[in-house]
Order: C-alpha cells, then structure tokens, then sequence
C-alpha cells in the first residue's frame, strides 16, 4: 500500500515539472488561426419598372347599346327558326314560329263557346220576354220575372266572356309568328327548333347596331376616381383578334398571343374615343367586378371595323405616365410610419444597401404602387428585407 502511493506522488511531481518533461500531443503548440470571414450574401432583387402598364389597358367587348330579348307571348312548340347568331335582319322579318295546330285549335274553342254563349242568350232573352208579359197581367209572380231578368243578365255576361275568350285565342294565334320589331343583328340565341317555351321564355338577342358601346369589367382600385363622362381610348385587340381566327379555322391551334400581337400590328384600327356612360352600381357577385359601359362614336364602324362582338382594349386617358410598383413584402415601414425600400448600389459582382425613403400608392394583386423617391430601374431587394443593415455589403443578384 505504501509503494502504490510513493508511486502516485512521483507521477504528480512528474506533471508539474518544466514545461516540455509532458507533452499532451492533443493541445498542439502555438495559437490556432481565426477563420476567413464569410463573403457577402446574395440578394434576391428586382428592378424597378411599370410593371402595372399591362392592367391600364383592360379587355372587353363591344356590344349594342339597344338589346332586345325575343320571346313568345304565347306557349308553344317552335317549329321553325330560320336565322342564327351573326345574321343580320330588317324590321319585320320572321324570326322563329310556333306550330300552328294547337293554336288554331284553340280558336275553334272558343269560336264554338260564343256560338252556345249566344243560344243561351237567345233563350234568356225570350224567357225574360214571357215573363215580362206574364207578370204585366199578374200571371207571373214579381220573383219569377227577378229570376228570368237574372237568367238574362248572366246570359249576356256569358257571351261577352266568351267573346273577349275568342280575341284572345286569336291574339295567342297570331302570336305564333315571331317577327323582327327593329332592325339589327342576332346576337345570341338561347332555343333551337322543336323545343316548347312558355310565354316569356328568351328565344332569341336582337341587337341594334345604330349605337354601339364598350363593356369592360374593373376592380373597385381601378374605379378609384372614375365618373360618367370620363374619357378612355379603345382599339381592337389584335392578339385575341388574331388567335381567336386562327382558332376558327378547323385543325388550327391557337398562337401565342404575343406572336400574333406583333404578326397583326399592321392590321389594327385606328383607336377611337369612349366615354364613360354608365357603371355598375354593385359588383357582380362571382367576379366581384363592376361593368362600365363606354359609348362610342356613331358609325364607329366604318371607321375602325369594331363591329359586335369584337373584343377591344380599353385604356383611361391620362393612364400613360409612369408608374413603379414593388412587391408589398419588399416595403419597410418605420417605427414612425415612413415606408422606405432597400436599393442595392453595385460595385461589380457586390454592392452595398440602402435604405430609400419612398411615397406609396394603392396595392393591389401582392404589388404597391411607388408614387415618389424610387427611379426606374433601381434595383430593389424583395426578400429579407428585415435582416439587411444601412450600409451592409452583399453579393450578387439572384432573381425572385
């Protein structure tokens, strides 16, 4: 026992000696060297551009000011409907026919429902005529000549029932023919022959084109500030015009619209001037869209080609300058309220970061417009925008 502690103390004495007597190999010698600092962090950035320019211009259609909905003022079978969408009519062409059989049958009723309405007319008026005489030599009671007087009365009720019966079993007859009040063009048809419609049922859309207009759809942002009268500038859309005729040839695929946008430059009309004659007073409840109706000049026509049914871009006047827009998530707000973004100044592959102050507009679809302190083309951070520091090198570009 005492030779196991002698031989514990020497070890100890063995440790505490000069440096170099123990070398533990796992403490190295000498001072370990500081890591190289960590280059700069991408930064995924955007430039600042009139990316808003494309929702200035909003599609629509051209349509008819005078819209009439045809219908039937009797039930029927329809038989015949001899024009389609796009034909063109004069006032008093046929449009469509019911079949006759069951109308004029019903004509004949009530023809013969006069004819027994006016026998028992006839014999009212005779038994009211023996009454009369009866009770002038008090054979007749006064009950039995109120009774026969009656039976006259209700006769005569009879007869003009039936007859205004018969004018309108002839009405409803001539009701089956359905003719053109105005002239215009069929816009829309919403029965084929054969089917049986019920008065009122919508048969047909005849359109007048005397007055025209434009219909657009808009957000309540883009209604911001827009009244009756205000002026917008239309032309026909040649990319969706184009597409949509190569779509209507058979086997033919649709181009991209850019491509046919520039193959039909050559070919667009001239813009014309709508004003703004009605808008919608609530929004429509799946869109969640307004109309507006835009009048347009009379024989627009002939002069830009814009016809029913063609499909147009619409643009406000006084929408052509500038206008920057951000994604919202790349906006900072202070603590006191002011809204500023992060401008990146490049130095080769680096930069460094800014904080810029900036005036802002409406946001709209994940964007806020930039209505002061931002120049086209600054390039802007999007992302981690929160992290960054006045000053703060970073690296290179990466797109969102």
């Amino acid at each position: 026992m005492r030779a196991a502690w002698v031989l514990c103390a020497a070890l100890l004495a063995a440790a505490a000696g000069p440096a170099g007597a123990l070398e533990l190999p796992f403490f190295g010698r000498g001072e370990a060297e500081a890591p190289p600092p960590a280059p700069p962090r991408p930064v995924v950035t955007e430039f600042a551009a009139d990316t808003a320019a494309f929702n200035r211009s909003i599609p629509g259609v051209v349509a008819a000011v005078t819209e009439v909905r045809m219908a039937f003022q009797t039930l029927g079978r329809m038989t015949a409907r001899p024009v389609d969408v796009g034909d063109r009519v004069a006032q008093g062409d046929l449009l469509a026919r019911l079949a006759p059989e069951d109308l004029e049958g019903g004509v004949r009723a009530a023809e013969a429902a006069v004819a027994a309405a006016e026998v028992n007319l006839t014999t009212a008026e005779n038994t009211a005529e023996r009454a009369r005489a009866l009770a002038s030599r008090n054979v007749a009671s006064t009950a039995q000549l109120e009774q026969a007087e009656q039976g006259l009365a209700a006769a005569q009720s009879a007869v003009a029932q039936t007859r205004a019966q018969l004018e309108s079993a002839r009405n409803a007859e001539g009701f089956a023919v359905m003719t053109a009040p105005i002239a215009g063009v069929i816009s829309d048809v919403q029965a084929a022959p054969g089917a049986v419609v019920a008065a009122g049922d919508p048969i047909m859309t005849l359109s007048s084109e005397d007055r025209l207009e434009a219909r657009i759809d808009l957000t309540e942002t883009q209604l911001r500030g827009l009244a009756p009268g205000d002026p917008f500038t239309i032309w026909r859309d040649p990319a969706t015009e184009a597409g949509r005729a190569e779509a209507e040839g058979e086997g033919a695929e649709v181009p991209d619209p850019a491509q046919a946008a520039s193959a039909a430059a050559a070919q667009t009309s001239p813009p014309v001037e709508g004003i703004v004659s009605r808008i919608a007073p609530v929004a429509d409840a799946q869109t969640r869209l307004r109309r507006v109706h835009l009048a347009l000049p009379m024989a627009v026509g002939e002069t830009s080609g814009l016809r029913i049914g063609s499909l147009i871009r619409a643009r406000r006047a006084g929408a052509d300058a500038l206008r920057l827009t951000v994604p919202a998530a790349a906006v900072v707000v202070g603590p006191e309220g002011g809204a500023g973004v992060w401008t990146v100044t490049r130095q080769g592959d680096g930069g460094t970061v800014a904080l810029t102050p900036v005036t802002l507009g409406a946001t709209e679809g994940g964007r806020t417009e930039v209505t002061g302190g931002l120049t086209p083309g600054a390039e802007v951070v999007v992302r981690g925008v929160h992290s960054l520091t006045q000053g703060q090198a970073v690296g290179p570009r990466v797109a969102p």
